[in-house]
């Protein structure tokens, strides 16, 4: 069976996906989306769903959250063929709700160097896992940070820094909290907890502890989220209710990937701006060009974006493994100490 036209952009984007995610992160995954890259008849299948649900993670994570890890891709095809309608189904149900919260590590330069108190609202915010950025632990090459010491027990964030991020001596103090999303999750829920473990790749053992902890702290403080579009009056609802004497500020983590429209993304970007004391988008450079970075620009592959109040500030890994300021953030020490 050959690879038709139509399965051929979904082809390229399973080997993407294999060459500029999994490689280096998950051998498995890079197998199993090489393969399958090359493989019509399973392509076909998948080229069925809506294109919004043709996502390899989506795919990925469907098929353990029923089977279970693959040991190689024999196995994964022969099951995914002959249970493709529980896959399938799993996979329109679901979504890639990863919330990573790790991605706090990142976050954090900036969250400490604002006039506190803060009020934090996250768009896309999933569970809510990052929306307790002082409530984890943070592990930076020349820096530890903890949360006090009657804490419940949490996730340390191990993120490398490079010598231009002027890191916090301490964890922000965060007042209000509130999230944003089109299908919010309860991180109490078992089988929503699950799902997010499915979504975490099968070799990251570590951070699927590091996820649990998480999970544990949010589903007690049980964080406001709400249902509704980043274009929707939810959104400016949420903004109005956070306290006035606090410094708002509206985050967001690869979430305007799935606003297909530049039109649609900017004017988020303009009512976030409007909304909000401080707005911090850390997104694929691709989907905010005005920003004058593209992912050639990048340190590394997949590198994310940081930009604060539309300055971009850093680049960023997409799990907050790292964080290096930008060339134009670099231009005096005082931008670079303060991230924005």
């Amino acid at each position: 069976m050959t690879i038709d036209a139509d399965s051929g952009a979904l082809s390229s984007r399973y080997r993407r996906f294999a060459v500029r995610e999994a490689s280096g992160r998950s051998p498995l995954y890079e197998q199993l989306t090489m393969s399958l890259s090359n493989d019509a008849e399973v392509l076909s299948l998948i080229a069925a769903l809506p294109q919004p649900k043709q996502q390899p993670n989506l795919l990925l994570a469907a098929y353990r959250h029923l089977f279970g890890v693959p040991a190689n891709y024999s196995e994964f095809r022969q099951v995914l063929v002959d249970r493709f309608d529980a896959v399938r189904s799993i996979m329109l149900e679901r979504s890639t709700q990863t919330n990573e919260p790790g991605r706090c590590a990142v976050l954090l330069p900036v969250l400490a160097s604002l006039p506190q108190p803060l009020a934090l609202l996250e768009v896309g915010a999933s569970a809510g896992l990052c929306l307790f950025p002082d409530r984890y632990g943070y592990e930076y090459p020349s820096r530890s940070l903890r949360p006090s010491a009657e804490a419940k027990p949490h996730p340390v964030f191990p993120c490398r820094a490079s010598a231009t991020v002027q890191l916090p001596d301490t964890l922000p103090q965060i007042v209000w909290r509130a999230g944003l999303d089109l299908n919010p999750l309860d991180a109490g829920d078992p089988d929503e907890a699950a799902w997010l473990e499915t979504l975490i790749w099968p070799e990251q053992e570590e951070r699927r502890n590091r996820l649990r902890l998480a999970l544990d702290i949010v589903a007690e403080k049980r964080p406001t989220i709400v249902k509704g579009d980043l274009l929707g009056p939810e959104f400016e609802a949420l903004c109005r209710q956070a306290p006035q004497d606090a410094t708002l500020v509206v985050f967001h983590t690869a979430v305007l990937a799935y606003v297909p429209r530049n039109d649609d993304r900017m004017r988020f970007a303009n009512r976030a701006s409007a909304l909000s004391d401080v707005w911090i988008c850390n997104e694929a450079p691709s989907v905010m060009p005005h920003f004058g970075f593209a992912a050639a620009d990048a340190p590394s592959q997949g590198a994310f974006l940081l930009s604060v109040n539309n300055r971009p500030a850093a680049w960023t890994d997409p799990h907050g493994a790292w964080i290096e300021t930008t060339r134009d953030s670099t231009s005096s020490s005082k931008e670079a100490a303060r991230l924005h």
